[in-house]
C-alpha cells in the first residue's frame, strides 16, 4: 500500500495532476451553502482541490495542512490567477487549529479527517471529537461545516472501506450531519495514463482491475457531509 504521508510531503505535484482529473465540485457545495463573500477554512487543504474554486469567491480563505509541501503546491496554483490575494496557508493540525474562536462562516474538508478518525486508529474517537470540537470552535453562529470523504475508487456505487464505516456512521448518528453521495470520476485520455496516474496513490489492485476493465475514466464514489449550526 502506499504511504500516503511520504507522498504528500514529497509528489505534491503529481498527486495534483492526478485529482485534477476529477470533476469541479464547486456547484455541489454551493448547493449545501454558497460561500461568495464568507470566510472559510479549507481543512487539510492539500494542493488545493477545494481552495481552487473556493478562493475567487470568498471573502478571505484559510488554507491548513500538515504538508508544507502540499500548502506550497497550493500557493503556486492559486498565485498564477489574477485576483487578489485573500488567502493564507497554515501547517496546522486538526486537532489544535491557530484559528480564533467564532471567526470561520464556513469550514470545508475534503478527504482529510479520515486520516485522523479512521478505526485503525487506537484513538479514533478522541481524534474525531477533537476535530468536531475545533471546527465547532472557529465557527461563526449560523456556521456550516462540509466534509468529503472516498466511498470507494474503481467502484460505480458506494462502497466505504471497512475501517472508515465507524466514522461516517458516527459523522450521522453523534453529530447529526445530513449526508449524500457523488461520483468524482477520474477521466485520463487512455488506459495506460490512467494507470500511470492513479497506482502511484492506489496501489497495484486498483491498476489491474483499470487494465482489466479498459478504464479511462476510473469510477470514484465520495461521501459529502455537512451541518448547518445553530
Amino acid at each position: 500500500m502506499a504511504d500516503h504521508d511520504v507522498i504528500y510531503k514529497e509528489s505534491a505535484n503529481v498527486y495534483d495532476a492526478m485529482i485534477s482529473r476529477q470533476p469541479d465540485l464547486s456547484e455541489i457545495i454551493k448547493e449545501i451553502r454558497p460561500y461568495r463573500n464568507l470566510d472559510v477554512v479549507d481543512l487539510g487543504a492539500g494542493s488545493g482541490r477545494i481552495s481552487s474554486f473556493v478562493a475567487p469567491e470568498a471573502k478571505s480563505l484559510i488554507c491548513t495542512d500538515l504538508s508544507r509541501a502540499m500548502l506550497d503546491q497550493l500557493d503556486f496554483k492559486l498565485s498564477q490567477r489574477n485576483m487578489p490575494r485573500n488567502w493564507t496557508t497554515v501547517e496546522a493540525d486538526h486537532r489544535e487549529l491557530p484559528i480564533p474562536d467564532s471567526s470561520i462562516d464556513m469550514v470545508i474538508s475534503g478527504w482529510s479527517i479520515c486520516y485522523l478518525a479512521s478505526s485503525n486508529q487506537p484513538d479514533w474517537e478522541t481524534n474525531l471529537e477533537d476535530v468536531m470540537t475545533e471546527i465547532r470552535r472557529i465557527l461563526k453562529p449560523q456556521g456550516t461545516a462540509v466534509i468529503l470523504e472516498t466511498m470507494g475508487t474503481g467502484t460505480e456505487t458506494p462502497n466505504p472501506p471497512d475501517f472508515l464505516m465507524k466514522y461516517y456512521s458516527q459523522l450521522e448518528e453523534k453529530y447529526q450531519f445530513e449526508h449524500r453521495w457523488i461520483r468524482m470520476d477520474y477521466a485520463f485520455e487512455s488506459v495506460e495514463e490512467a494507470i500511470e496516474n492513479t497506482e502511484f496513490f492506489f496501489g497495484h489492485e486498483l491498476a489491474s482491475k483499470i487494465r482489466l476493465n479498459q478504464w479511462s475514466t476510473v469510477p470514484e464514489c465520495a461521501g459529502i457531509w455537512w451541518k448547518h449550526f445553530e
